[in-house]
């Protein structure tokens, strides 16, 4: 089995975010950090269109594939599809709360289910020569003591599982959404902590609330690394000096109308081949945030994104709305 990738800082796979255009976006930024894909199913795949589902820039890379399933066979054919497409990594989601994922007996309700996880890694494993990684709670419900946590690593682990990414919150399968779920159980950073006390030999990782360079370098003290989450959504330039102070790297960042220019050839691109520039400009819309004219920038593109044949020439009329 392969070492999994001991990259210190990566960013969460996020339904509806991490797309292929958001990712070739923060690459503008940091060729280091690891990238994930959204959850994607064992059904979606198996049925559904893959080039669709899986195609990536190799600019992208390193890539994750994150999988959402609980069925050993089927996450073993997927893993396998995802290693012949160039993924680097596959990752079992074992951390969404959303009622459609615990209707198809995944996400977070397998955390219940540890030797049902192990299975379907070891599986995985078997199926593919690249790392087959974890990234779960640190509980459910009211299973959500640190000996819990530390049972469902322990576990897992004896299956050969040797990457977790541990989001520092217990997930609520009841009565809270997704949404409520990443911000309404407290933080406990302190177990993800122990956990690397109790298993040293295994590569954990953090993730949960981390908004600030500071805070990674901070945690980076106690785990091998930290996974960022909405900040890369919110505040996406946060991003364009990790390659110096994470990594580094002798480099200054590029700054933010030069990321913008680098990204017009490939708006044209894909709006040439029929695309709508909305599905590109709207990973755009933050990236100025807290500067003078972003609401300029982000009005005139959302003003204008949506009309026929909209190109890359939106973009730049909307930088000069910041650059002026």
């Amino acid at each position: 089995m392969t070492v999994p990738l001991g990259n210190p800082l990566s960013v969460a796979p996020m339904m509806d975010y991490t797309d292929r255009h958001f990712r070739y976006f923060l690459r503008q930024m940091t060729r280091r950090t690891l990238l994930y894909t959204e959850m994607i199913t064992t059904a979606a795949i198996i049925h559904g269109d893959r080039a669709k589902l899986l195609d990536f820039s190799p600019v992208e890379k390193p890539l994750v594939l994150q999988l959402g399933g609980d069925n050993p066979e089927q996450l073993a054919e997927c893993a396998k599809i995802g290693e012949d497409w160039g993924y680097d990594e596959i990752n079992l989601n074992v951390g969404c709360p959303s009622d459609r994922v615990q209707n198809g007996h995944f996400g977070a309700c397998l955390m219940a289910r540890p030797v049902q996880v192990g299975n379907c890694l070891k599986a995985m494993q078997q199926a593919v020569s690249i790392p087959v990684t974890v990234k779960h709670r640190i509980g459910i419900d009211d299973q959500d003591k640190y000996e819990d946590l530390k049972e469902f690593v322990q576990i897992v682990a004896e299956f050969g599982c040797q990457r977790f990414t541990v989001h520092a919150r217990k997930a609520w399968l009841k009565g809270l959404s997704p949404k409520e779920n990443r911000t309404i159980p407290p933080l406990r950073y302190e177990d993800v902590y122990r956990l690397k006390t109790d298993f040293p030999q295994l590569f954990i990782e953090i993730n949960g609330g981390i908004r600030a360079i500071t805070e990674i370098q901070s945690h980076l003290q106690q785990v091998d690394a930290v996974m960022i989450g909405r900040v890369a959504y919110e505040n996406p330039y946060f991003l364009a000096t990790v390659d110096r102070d994470i990594y580094g790297e002798k480099i200054e960042p590029l700054n933010r109308a030069e990321i913008v220019r680098k990204m017009l050839p490939y708006i044209d691109e894909w709006t040439s081949k029929g695309l709508k520039l909305h599905a590109v400009s709207r990973h755009l819309l933050t990236l100025f945030n807290g500067q003078p004219g972003t609401k300029a920038w982000k009005r005139h593109i959302s003003e204008n994104a949506h009309v026929s044949n909209a190109d890359s020439k939106i973009i730049k009329k909307a930088l000069q709305k910041v650059s002026i």
